[in-house]
């Protein structure tokens, strides 16, 4: 007689799930339907960020609902933890949308270097969100452990965590592409944060499988617990890099060299080049140096040839801002490569 009542508990919360699920649906397309039609009043230069930030939106929304929904279907705090990550992703995705439009605003009186820093300031508040997501995470799976609450219907769960799983590689990818072409620190962010979810939602397929296969239920809240772990891990990862931004820190190497051996390019139009200087907010560059010439050149051949030489670096590093400092040289020949009147008279 139990089991009876039990299966008839079992097929009510699966019609409950049944009848909520098509309005959820709805309410995922209708909220995608909205940011596409914002989207088409962007500018061209931010559509691939913008178009990125609007499918995470998509994606994640879903996946929410599928979680909480299974979550509450089976008991299981590890899915049920899943799906507060994602509530978190989807704010996070709000933020990066929100970033990625303030970002890309022109420079104007009040901002004369941009609005680049939104990226950054993006950035750390996802990581901030990724340690509160780990927070939760522990809260839930201790309060489980010391409850002791039964996990029902783990296949349930098992199939959404292993859709979840490939959904989730699929689109983090997808970020970290977009990331990396258009240099957005935001979308990056959120890439790192969505890869942490592949991690997280295989281990608890695992403990899922575990529990299935064991019936011990506090397998359930140990993985939980672990998952945790490693999303701190990758919180501070996430941190790291917006951080040096804000932090105005130097360009990574690879592109402090490419700069220096642009400028290398010219040593026989330059007496040479001091005080170098770089720093990145969000997705540009700005770079600024002293450039010193022979004495006897013209205004016009010394802007030509600073024109030159910001083309060149502009061409090896996207939305790059240069500023050069044209400077006379102190007549020292001996030192000095560049061809000019007085070596040449000599």
């Amino acid at each position: 007689m139990d089991g009876l009542l039990g299966l008839d508990a079992i097929l009510e919360k699966i019609f409950l799930v049944m009848c909520l699920l098509p309005s959820a649906l709805l309410r995922c397309k209708l909220h995608a339907q909205r940011f596409l039609r914002r989207d088409d009043r962007m500018s061209e230069a931010i559509s691939a960020k913008a178009r990125a930030a609007r499918l995470l939106i998509t994606v994640v929304v879903g996946l929410i609902t599928a979680k909480l929904l299974v979550g509450w279907l089976t008991g299981s705090i590890s899915v049920l933890a899943q799906a507060a990550d994602s509530l978190l992703d989807l704010f996070a995705a709000l933020i990066t949308l929100s970033a990625v439009r303030i970002a890309a605003r022109p420079a104007d009186a009040r901002h004369p270097y941009g609005h680049g820093k939104v990226e950054d300031i993006a950035g750390v508040g996802q990581g901030i969100l990724i340690f509160v997501a780990a927070g939760l995470i522990v809260y839930s799976a201790m309060k489980r452990i010391i409850e002791g609450t039964a996990v029902e219907l783990a296949e349930a769960g098992i199939v959404v965590m292993a859709v979840s799983i490939v959904v989730t590689i699929l689109l983090s990818r997808h970020l970290l592409n977009v990331s990396r072409t258009t240099g957005s620190v935001a979308l990056e962010a959120n890439a790192r944060n969505i890869a942490a979810d592949v991690y997280s939602a295989s281990a608890v397929l695992v403990g899922l499988a575990a529990v299935h296969i064991t019936r011990l239920n506090v397998i359930d809240a140990v993985i939980a617990i672990g998952v945790a772990g490693y999303i701190i891990r990758i919180a501070i990862g996430t941190i790291r890099k917006p951080m040096s931004g804000l932090l105005d820190e130097m360009l990574p190497r690879a592109q402090q060299a490419a700069i220096e051996a642009c400028l290398g390019n010219h040593s026989e139009e330059v007496s040479g080049y001091h005080a170098l200087r770089t720093r990145r907010a969000g997705s540009q560059s700005y770079i600024d140096l002293h450039l010193v010439m022979a004495r006897d050149i013209s205004l016009e051949q010394a802007h030509r040839l600073c024109d030159q030489i910001e083309a060149e670096i502009q061409s090896l590093l996207q939305e790059a801002s240069i500023t050069i400092h044209v400077e006379p040289c102190d007549a020292k020949c001996a030192r000095c490569s560049a061809i000019c009147s007085k070596r040449q008279a000599s």
